[in-house]
């Protein structure tokens, strides 16, 4: 993890457990590189036990502070049965992102009721799913959730309504939380990713052919890396923002505008 300006200590995530819900690649993936980087004990979990495992062996399954669970953000059961390994193997929870998504590109009017419905399940549901699972396994005062939420969900992008819903929903749940929670010391944040270069949802999202002409009018004109959304994720889970609770940050350099 790339950390120019030492903001951040080497190790003052030492002794910190993080479960990172659709933790296997891209954004998810990203932000568990960084908390394990920083000391902290990291749980990966994806649907595919196999790349939920492999995960986990690229951070460092050998000293032990690495693990790989697989479940389904759906499912509730799943998601208790993968929490429960998380704190029998490392203790109460410090860190929770709930990360998972699916997303494709189709107009309103050519989109499925159960395609709809797919994608509020896996963002909005499973992000309520994760929370709720690990609600009485946090220590607390102290404990970080965070969301992983979109630009979709204030502003409107044709054939995203599915994504925008869900987003837009996300905020919200983030919102309650932070109201809710808050007075047990539980602070619950939403980041919001700007065009990561690199990710699954990037190239789904835009065609190759039209990517430099997208760069072209982002007022930074170019992509972020995957290290740089880590870093928002780290800020939110550090002492640093011990008193921000129920922010949606937008880590997106200016593409909102």
């Amino acid at each position: 993890m790339n950390d120019p300006m030492g903001v951040f200590c080497p190790d003052f995530l030492v002794g910190k457990t993080a479960l990172v819900a659709g933790g296997t690649s891209g954004v998810g993936f990203g932000i568990a590189k960084a908390l394990f980087s920083y000391g902290a004990n990291v749980a990966v979990c994806g649907r595919d036990a196999a790349k939920a495992e492999a995960a986990a062996h690229s951070l460092g399954v050998i000293d032990g502070r690495a693990l790989g669970l697989s479940a389904d953000v759906r499912q509730p059961e799943m998601i208790a049965a993968a929490v429960a390994q998380c704190v029998g193997r490392f203790g109460p929870l410090d860190i929770v992102v709930a990360a998972a998504a699916g997303n494709f590109v189709v107009a309103a009017e050519k989109m499925s009721p159960k395609a709809f419905k797919t994608v509020i399940d896996i963002d909005l549901l499973g992000c309520f799913n994760v929370f709720h699972a690990v609600f009485t396994h946090l220590r607390c005062p102290g404990a970080s959730l965070l969301a992983i939420s979109s630009g979709h969900a204030t502003r409107p992008v044709a054939g995203q309504i599915h994504a925008s819903a869900a987003k837009s929903g996300i905020n919200m749940l983030v919102k309650g939380l932070a109201v809710e929670w808050g007075p047990a010391g539980i602070r619950t944040n939403a980041l919001v990713p700007g065009p990561v270069a690199g990710t699954e949802g990037m190239a789904r999202l835009l065609p190759t052919d039209q990517l430099a002409g997208y760069v072209s009018s982002l007022p930074l004109r170019r992509l972020a890396d995957v290290n740089e959304i880590a870093s928002a994720a780290l800020f939110l889970a550090s002492p640093a923002a011990s008193y921000i609770n129920g922010a949606i940050l937008e880590c997106d350099g200016g593409s909102r505008l």
